[in-house]
């Protein structure tokens, strides 16, 4: 069924585009606050709570592995729920994955422990975090769609950046609600101070309710539901006309695996006996970029809305193979001041060149019609291994988990494909709007890809 929509919402009104922006921001930072707290608990918290203490390198694995988990339930929500949202708008799938992701985080600060349960703890873990995987599958996507599609042309890159920098935005709030909890004696934290953080997801997802409820529907989707209708079957559109891009993107979001080393197994590593830096110092270390990278993220997506998408994705993805070396590195020395540098340059500055730019990149790959579900399925396969890597940085760690060359050399690796990706891909940088993806007048002229 065709969604119509009147004539007046084919043109985007005045200030929606910043209110699209502000929508794509708060969400995103309210959303990935509850995916990241996971992140840091998994790392310093869960292998002591939910898994066999008597042997921690065992547990610090496994519970790395929940980590990983929601990244594998990913793709699955990326189907389902890009097929939704370019079937009926992307609003419905911004509110409901906000809603999904503030119940289920909040439903692992009330599970009990394996001291208390035994085996079912951990397995009640892996059940909300697939929950939590299922939301952020359709999180960026949908957001990502609405800024694009009521972005002005000549700045969809800074406009779209506003996703990624909320993304950042939530995983500085969520460094900085864990310091105190880090800060806690061990037997408070392990008690009970771990949970407040999850708790506080309930303000998160009322906050986000109210934010995202009151924002219109993108001009592009309103014109395409009431002109052409919407596709009856966007995957296969999807599969039929852009299976190169979505290959391009599977590929190009495995530049995640910057994000996932970084935030997780280089945290666990350098707390770790083998390096025994303390808790509280890394954790500003990822609050410090992170804050970098709020600044970072809009000035790289401004120069791509410039020069282009392709070269700036490339400083970003080449500069991360080249700088988590010497992340690692200062680590291993154990120097705070080197740590601190490395960290805000490597996270900070050079990542953000490849993340602030994505939004757009993908993004305008793709027409109208399969946008979201073009954009959700190719970055969540994609992130789908970027959340595992940190499982299979564990692992080529070696026995002691102080490995950090080969880790090192594993991300550069995975670095690789997101360059390929990018020298094989269309500058698209001042394609009009209604144009992106060269395939919206041959779709429309296929009455199989259209609804009746």
């Amino acid at each position: 069924m065709s969604v119509p929509a009147p004539a007046s919402q084919s043109a985007a009104s005045p200030g929606q585009p910043k209110k699209a922006a502000t929508a794509a921001w708060i969400g995103s930072a309210l959303e990935y606050y509850d995916f990241f707290i996971y992140g840091s608990a998994a790392a310093l918290i869960f292998p002591d709570v939910f898994f066999d203490e008597s042997d921690p390198a065992t547990a610090t694995l496994l519970s790395l592995a929940t980590f990983g988990v929601a990244y594998a339930a990913r793709p699955v929500g990326a189907f389902f729920l890009g097929h939704v949202g370019d079937r009926t708008g992307r609003k419905k799938i911004m509110v409901f994955t906000l809603i999904l992701m503030g119940v289920s985080t909040f439903l692992i600060g009330c599970l009990p422990t394996r001291d208390q349960v035994g085996t079912l703890a951990p397995v009640l873990l892996v059940v909300c975090r697939v929950l939590q995987g299922i939301s952020a599958a359709g999180e960026q996507a949908s957001a990502n769609s609405m800024t694009l599609e009521h972005a002005p042309p000549h700045k969809r890159g800074f406009f779209t950046s506003f996703t990624l920098s909320g993304t950042q935005g939530g995983q500085l709030l969520a460094t900085l609600v864990f310091l105190p909890v880090a800060a806690l004696p061990e037997d408070q934290l392990l008690a009970w101070g771990w949970r407040v953080p999850f708790w506080l997801s309930v303000v998160v997802a009322a906050v986000g309710y109210v934010i995202r409820r009151k924002l219109d529907e993108t001009p592009a989707f309103a014109q395409q539901a009431a002109t052409e209708g919407v596709a009856k079957m966007p995957l296969a559109v999807l599969a039929r006309d852009h299976w190169a891009d979505v290959l391009r993107v599977v590929a190009g979001a495995l530049i995640a695996s910057v994000s996932t080393i970084f935030t997780v197994w280089a945290l666990a590593y350098a707390t770790s006996d083998s390096v025994g830096m303390s808790r509280t110092a890394m954790l500003w270390v990822g609050a410090l970029a992170n804050v970098a990278a709020l600044a970072a993220i809009p000035l790289w997506a401004t120069l791509s809305d410039r020069i282009g998408r392709r070269p700036v994705f490339l400083i970003g993805a080449v500069g991360s193979a080249v700088t988590m070396f010497l992340y690692l590195w200062a680590i291993s020395t154990g120097s705070y001041p080197l740590t601190f540098l490395m960290g805000i340059v490597a996270f900070g500055v050079v990542y953000s060149a490849a993340n602030g730019v994505w939004p757009a990149f993908y993004g305008e790959m793709f027409s109208t019609r399969v946008r979201l579900s073009g954009v959700a399925i190719g970055t969540q396969i994609g992130f789908a291994v970027a959340g595992f890597a940190v499982t299979f940085a564990a692992q080529i760690a070696g026995p002691d988990g102080d490995d950090w060359v080969a880790v090192a050399l594993f991300t550069a690796a995975l670095c690789v494909p997101p360059v390929i990706a990018a020298l094989s891909a269309r500058e698209t940088h001042k394609v009009p709007t209604e144009e992106l993806g060269g395939q919206a007048r041959r779709e429309a002229a296929r009455p199989e890809s259209v609804t009746a």
